[in-house]
């Protein structure tokens, strides 16, 4: 990027942070609010009062209930696309912002459908989709897609159908973006939790390629990602960010004493470490970065900024195989287990300030810690250095803390043309709108 346009960005983003407060205060404490659920949808789990905990003035409403929901995209007219891999379907909420709003099938019969984003060529809209062995496009007009005008832009994709994988894929769905540069970026993410054989694969499995947006001119964008969920480019910038889900159950990688753990652990699971290691990751991809996995892993110990790398005992041990030098660091660590699944930048939409000039990120929640984690929504204000700063609840209240019970698992939040933002819930089967206060 232009040195000068880059500069120009950095003073209008300190006017903006000064303008706005963010340098000065948080966004504030959540309070707890009644989820506002139409009669209709009053089934489990909202058959009984639901709270959730939300920006102060900000109300939250269930839009919609869809099984097994995932990504969301806003059509150009204003409509809500939700991809449902497990039923194969895109499906289309029209009319959402009546009460009279219905849930149609938009495009059925895909191979787990994931990721989807409009983009003009020439003077056709085409709809793209990420389905688990292939990326598509659709024309898109009036709401409607012909099943038969799909074409396949990115064939042979690696899932559990490929040979030699024996019917496993750890983390087959597929994620997509198209940037400034009017490419298409691809996420293949690792079928194993960290198995080096995803690094030898051909398209290696652990890595972020650039297409042309008709499919051709394969380039290898990055590796060392073990599973980007969402991709986006930050506004007015040419630079794609993905937030990525680290691998599970970590062995003490090392042979002297670190906090809490002797060197007595050296190659065990120990769950304790197991609990804060690896952090999940909020990267500005580069072109020809290497991320680490499955070979070294950040390290949270200091902080979740400008993290060193520790070496992986199982694929690097003592820095064995790879040294620390030939790794790219992550920009942000996410608290290990979390699970960052979609992101949408805020820049350039209608929600208030100070929500206006950053980051929302969906955290599914994790499985492999001794006490539960994320489960929420949260955000990253953007710094003037262009970096994400300090991360923030916006929505919290899925997971009870005291019990440890969930009832919500947040997978994608998208802004609206009005302000709002939406969020896809995949265990309770629910799109919420968060309403804020003008």
């Amino acid at each position: 990027m232009n040195s000068l346009f880059r500069f120009v960005l950095i003073l209008t983003a300190w006017g903006f942070f000064l303008g706005s407060g963010i340098l000065a205060h948080s966004a504030g404490a959540l309070l707890p609010v009644k989820v506002e659920i139409p009669r209709s949808d009053q089934t489990p789990p909202f058959d009984r009062e639901r709270q959730l905990n939300v920006p102060e003035g900000a109300k939250i409403s269930v839009l919609a209930r869809i099984e097994r929901a995932r990504f969301l995209a806003v059509s150009p007219e204003g409509d809500v696309l939700v991809s449902q891999p497990s039923s194969g379907r895109i499906l289309i909420i029209k009319q959402w912002r009546s009460l009279e709003h219905k849930v149609h099938e938009l495009i059925g019969g895909l191979r787990l459908p994931h990721g989807m984003v409009f983009q003009r060529i020439g003077g056709t809209l085409y709809l793209y989709v990420s389905q688990s062995n292939r990326i598509s496009r659709f024309i898109y007009s009036n709401d409607s897609i012909s099943r038969a005008k799909e074409e396949v832009v990115v064939p042979n994709l690696p899932d559990s159908s490929s040979a030699g994988l024996g019917g496993a894929y750890g983390h087959e769905l597929k994620n997509i973006a198209i940037g400034p540069d009017q490419k298409l970026y691809v996420d293949i993410a690792s079928a194993t939790n960290a198995d080096p054989a995803d690094t030898r694969s051909d398209p290696i499995r652990c890595a972020i390629y650039r297409y042309d947006l008709n499919g051709k001119n394969r380039k290898l964008m990055a590796t060392g990602i073990r599973n980007a969920e969402g991709l986006g480019f930050l506004p007015g910038m040419d630079e794609l960010w993905a937030v990525v889900n680290e691998r599970d159950d970590i062995r003490y990688p090392f042979q002297s004493a670190r906090g809490a753990h002797s060197a007595s652990e050296y190659g065990r699971v120990i769950q304790s470490y197991v609990d804060d290691h690896p952090p999940d990751e909020f990267i500005h991809v580069k072109q020809g970065a290497n991320y680490g996995w499955p070979f070294a892993n950040p390290d949270p110990d200091k902080g979740l900024d400008d993290m060193p790398f520790d070496p992986d005992y199982e694929t690097n041990p003592n820095w064995s195989k790879f040294p620390e030098s030939v790794f790219t660091k992550v920009d942000k660590g996410i608290p290990a287990h979390s699970a960052p699944l979609g992101f949408s930048f805020l820049q350039g939409t209608r929600v208030p300030v100070p929500y206006r000039n950053g980051a929302a990120v969906a955290l599914h929640g994790s499985w492999d810690r001794s006490r539960k984690t994320g489960y929420k929504v949260i955000f990253f204000p953007w710094l003037p250095s262009g970096e994400p700063g300090v991360q923030a609840d916006l929505v919290t209240g899925w997971l009870d803390d005291e019990t440890q019970r969930v009832w919500g698992r947040p997978v994608d939040v998208v802004p609206d043309s009005e302000g709002n933002l939406l969020i896809s819930d995949d265990y309770s089967g629910t799109i919420y709108k968060l309403s804020f206060a003008n």
